[in-house]
């Protein structure tokens, strides 16, 4: 196959199109600009693109798109979406989340706040599978902490979107981790180990620094504690660690939270746990069709060389040749500055985890990266630039309910900066090692 730089113009275009879109939103004061234009509309010009690019009859391009669209890995990656968007959405039905929350309120220490609403927020991320969720669900709590306290606004709302980023990084029912092991071939319990040795530094040092910047905030608990609710996200985390397969894991914890709903719930039945499952699947209809769109266009530019002129052009910069022996660290900052960039264009960690898994899966390839490696620091990397973007949905949501700059709260995200550090440093130290299967 011949590389060929032309290949990855449809791949310009889709990110011209989206960050220019943005741009001018912005520009026009709309908010959440970077959103306007959703990502699976603003990929079908490059589709268009892409198919005029290719070589050979048009049914032949179409038919590598549509191989593309449902490769093993897409097709995959769409079921276990479903299932997660499904979970996710009954147990917040059920009222799992604010049982969770109040929970975590309750065993919270005095004088603990900060890292205790880390903490919380980081379980209820972890649980949930998103940081979105999770941030609107904890940040009006974090505003009320401050004014009950004498805790900087900036430095509580950014606590709450740290732990938000570290539980979105861990959960495996995120779309962050389902995209990044599916793309990478690995199991997604060993992902969260290799992720864990990276991320838990990373968390206590931030509690540690936390603690000291909030010892002036006591808080009190808030209701009574409904174990019972929290039951169906503990379930699910034991039982991916576990290494049951996931569509069974997520599959089990939908019937556990409708059986809770349908016998703690005097007004919840069948009918509603049947509308909760399809909201669910609803909630997850942009990233499903654009990691099938994605797959598609990936195969095309594949195909035509796309891929091969990057691999090429990332062993240049690394100063690789056939005489040299492969260098894992060069492979490692290769694929966590692959999606970094990505994402920083795209303002979603999942899309830039979708759009840079094929090239990620082939440096992975070429410098003996181990998947489950590769898995985790395309997933931390992400989730680092993501919670650092003043034009993040993350932090745009955080800022418009505290009422604050989205600028100013992008400088509070500490955890994300430790995190970033700590990954950076575990690359060039070798650590977590690991070889590949």
């Amino acid at each position: 196959m011949n590389a060929r730089p032309l290949a990855l113009l449809p791949l310009l275009l889709f990110l011209a199109m989206f960050i220019g879109s943005g741009l001018y939103y912005q520009s026009q004061n709309v908010d959440f600009a970077f959103y306007q234009i959703s990502a699976p509309v603003a990929i079908l010009p490059a589709i268009v693109l892409a198919m005029l690019l290719a070589k050979g009859a048009l049914n032949e391009r179409i038919d590598t798109f549509i191989r593309g669209v449902g490769d093993n890995t897409i097709i995959t990656m769409v079921l276990i979406y479903l299932l997660a968007g499904a979970f996710a959405s009954v147990s917040k039905a059920i009222g799992g989340v604010d049982a969770t929350v109040a929970l975590g309120l309750n065993l919270v220490p005095s004088g603990m706040v900060l890292p205790g609403l880390f903490v919380i927020t980081a379980l209820i991320a972890t649980s949930m599978g998103t940081s979105m969720g999770t941030v609107a669900a904890i940040a009006p709590i974090a505003v009320g902490l401050t004014e009950a306290t004498e805790l900087p606004i900036l430095l509580t709302i950014g606590t709450v979107v740290g732990g938000a980023m570290f539980g979105d990084n861990l959960s495996i029912i995120s779309d962050t981790t389902i995209a990044a092991t599916r793309t990478q071939g690995c199991e997604m319990r060993d992902k969260f180990r290799m992720n864990l040795k990276i991320a838990a530094p990373a968390a206590l040092l931030t509690l540690v620094w936390l603690y000291f910047q909030g010892t002036s905030g006591v808080v009190e608990g808030t209701g009574p504690i409904e174990l019972i609710k929290v039951l169906p996200y503990l379930a699910v985390l034991v039982l991916a660690i576990s290494g049951l397969n996931v569509m069974l894991v997520l599959l089990g914890g939908i019937v556990l939270a409708g059986l809770v709903g349908l016998t703690q719930l005097a007004d919840y039945n069948v009918a509603q746990f049947a509308k909760d499952i399809y909201a669910g699947y609803s909630n997850m209809q942009e990233i499903l069709i654009l990691s099938m769109l994605i797959g598609g266009l990936g195969a095309m530019m594949q195909k035509q060389g796309g891929l091969e002129f990057l691999a090429d052009l990332i062993n240049r910069i690394a100063h690789r040749d056939s005489n040299q022996r492969p260098s894992s660290r060069a492979g490692e900052l290769s694929i966590s500055t692959a999606v970094a960039l990505t994402n920083t264009a795209t303002a979603n960690n999942t899309v830039a985890i979708v759009i840079s898994g094929a090239l990620a899966k082939d440096i992975a390839s070429r410098y003996g990266v181990d998947p489950r490696r590769s898995a985790s620091l395309m997933d931390i990397f992400s989730c680092v630039v993501q919670g650092l973007l003043p034009y993040g949905a993350q932090i745009l949501l955080a800022s418009s309910i505290a009422s604050v700059s989205p600028l100013a709260l992008a400088g509070s995200i500490h955890y994300c900066l430790v995190l970033g550090a700590v990954a950076v440093a575990s690359i060039l130290l070798g650590w977590p090692g690991g070889k590949r299967d």
